[in-house]
């Protein structure tokens, strides 16, 4: 799996021109699932993600968490995260999970951040989604787990 936080001082989802989910202060996360991922990943990321301290402090630090600060999460499924890039000009993406597997995972990575505590908004799985953001910082995290360790560079 892998994973672009967003630290945010609001954000929301339009599909077909409807407004799906909005959030105030909090994460939006990008996350695609790479084939040969599994729950055990999505739990190591909802934890990591759930107490990574990328919010301020009283003393302008980055010593908070999402849950410290009362904050929010939008998920969004993006399984161009995924895209193998390195060949040629348009991008391939052979390693990304099918469809109801992603979204299956999708789903198990929402559940678990809820269990942390955290409202999580969601996305439509599959669906032309407009995100609207105020990064705030800005603050951007490239998390990656099983899919960085099973490719590697050419030669």
């Amino acid at each position: 799996m892998k994973a672009v936080l967003q630290r945010v001082s609001s954000a929301s989802v339009t599909v077909d021109g409807s407004v799906v989910s909005s959030i105030g202060l909090g994460l939006v996360i990008l996350v695609g699932v790479a084939q040969g991922d599994t729950e055990q990943d999505a739990c190591y990321l909802a934890s990591k993600v759930a107490e990574m301290r990328i919010f301020a402090d009283e003393a302008g630090k980055m010593n908070k968490s999402v849950k410290d600060v009362l904050g929010s999460i939008l998920l969004i499924s993006q399984f161009t995260l995924i895209a193998d890039w390195r060949k040629g000009r348009r991008p391939g993406f052979t390693q990304a999970a099918l469809p109801h597997e992603g979204e299956r995972l999708y789903k198990h990575f929402a559940h678990e951040l809820s269990k942390q505590g955290i409202p999580v908004q969601l996305g439509i799985f599959g669906a032309h989604m407009q995100v609207v953001l105020v990064n705030d910082g800005p603050v951007t995290l490239v998390l990656e787990n099983q899919f960085a360790s099973q490719t590697t560079m050419p030669a």
